[in-house]
């Protein structure tokens, strides 16, 4: 059995953050730097931003569908965050995972809570925390995506958000986004390489030791 025959179930990386930590940033880095690294998409009840695209940021949904969805089972996770809903599409992550390829999802804990429960053993979750709150608070105006009320909303939700952090496998304090993405990127190597994913790996272990 050649090397390239060990096949690999995929992972589904999730990175959570109170609101401007910089979970987004870190996912999207990790992406361009990882070919094998895809993004989930969303389903959320939230009005789309200026920037954002249907089915490229979002799959941005009305109520009544997000409820089908729930109610049919379609989503692994859902949340309810600052008075929207967020959710994760079963299908399409499910076909990655099977299929070999990794999957990364910035979600909050909430969201990661439900899918410790149905997909544990694909799930490598990381939380992302801020050098200090005056830092966050920083980030999130600088940003300028939210109003002075919104920024005021996360940064009092932020400190439970951040009392989460001990259900994650691991934890990255994102005082420099270069290394924060640089650490998330060997977490990504060192899961990928776990034994347990590797399928076919006793089989190639058999054979090298019968070459002898």
């Amino acid at each position: 059995m050649a090397q390239s025959e060990i096949s690999r179930r995929g992972l589904l990386l999730v990175l959570s953050s109170p609101s401007g930590a910089g979970k987004t940033t870190i996912k999207r880095r990790l992406v361009e730097r990882d070919g094998n690294l895809a993004v989930s998409i969303s389903a959320t009840t939230r009005p789309p931003r200026a920037n954002e695209e249907d089915g490229k940021h979002y799959y941005f949904v009305s109520e009544a569908r997000f409820d089908r969805m729930v109610r049919d089972g379609a989503l692994l996770e859902h949340a309810t965050v600052f008075g929207n809903r967020y959710g994760t599409p079963r299908v399409p992550v499910e076909a990655a995972l099977a299929a070999g390829r990794d999957i990364v999802s910035d979600i909050d804990w909430q969201g990661t809570q439900q899918l410790a429960q149905s997909v544990r053993g694909d799930l490598v979750a990381v939380f992302i925390l801020p050098p200090s709150m005056a830092a966050l608070e920083d980030r999130l105006r600088r940003r300028a995506q939210d109003s002075e009320e919104v920024v005021r909303r996360r940064m009092a939700k932020s400190a439970d958000e951040m009392s989460h952090w001990p259900e994650y496998d691991y934890v990255i304090v994102n005082r420099d986004l270069e290394e924060s993405v640089d650490q998330a990127a060997a977490i990504l190597m060192a899961e990928r390489l776990k034994r347990a994913r590797q399928v076919g790996l006793a089989e190639f272990v058999n054979r090298l030791r019968g070459d002898g």
